[in-house]
Parts: structure tokens; C-alpha cells; sequence
């Protein structure tokens, strides 16, 4: 029980941490790309952690379930609607295209 309890101590600040971390990003980053990359990263790998350190402490698997499920739905739905986003805006000229490194799409010149 003590290493759980050291496990859930470490884990659920690193997540918070790592939320927090994503926040930041998400206020002091200059668009939309790099917004969405501090949107979804940190903050999944912050949940993630979160996760794990609560079903450290259940005792059951049906009480660990619906984190599990949690957890699927997070790594589904965040890639796929950053991609969205993402797409979207660089579609509709939102992304300022001084900030693209590389240009892989090639629609605009």
C-alpha cells in the first residue's frame, strides 16, 4: 500500500504539472499550430498520469474501468481533432505562413 500510495504522489502532481505546462503554452504561444500542439500534447500526457495515479488506488478492475475507457476516448479524440483544427486553419489562411518551417501540403506557394 506504501508504494501505491508513493506512486500516486508522484504521478498526480507530474500530471497537473504537465497540464499546467500545456496551459502556459496555450496562453504564451504566438499561433494557432503551435496553440493546438500545447492544446493536446501535454495536456493528454497530463491526463494520462492523472489516470494512472487515481486507478493506483482502486481495488477493483471494474473501479479502474471507467478510467481505462477515459483514457481510449482521450488518445482517439485529441489527434483527431487537433488535426481539424489544424487543417482548417492553415485551409482558411488563419496560420500566418511566416511561422511554417516546411510547407508539406504545398497549396499555397
Amino acid at each position: 500500500m506504501i508504494l501505491a500510495d508513493l506512486l500516486t504522489a508522484v504521478l498526480l502532481p507530474a500530471g497537473a504539472g504537465f497540464s499546467l505546462l500545456g496551459a502556459v503554452g496555450l496562453v504564451r504561444f504566438p499561433d494557432i499550430l503551435t496553440r493546438l500542439h500545447a492544446a493536446t500534447k501535454p495536456q493528454t500526457i497530463g491526463l494520462l498520469l492523472v489516470l494512472i495515479g487515481a486507478a493506483v488506488q482502486m481495488e477493483s478492475i471494474a473501479d479502474v474501468t471507467p478510467l481505462l475507457l477515459v483514457a481510449i476516448f482521450q488518445l482517439t479524440t485529441s489527434p483527431v481533432v487537433a488535426q481539424t483544427v489544424g487543417a482548417t486553419a492553415y485551409r482558411s489562411g488563419a496560420e500566418h505562413p511566416a511561422f511554417l518551417v516546411v510547407d508539406e501540403s504545398g497549396e499555397r506557394g
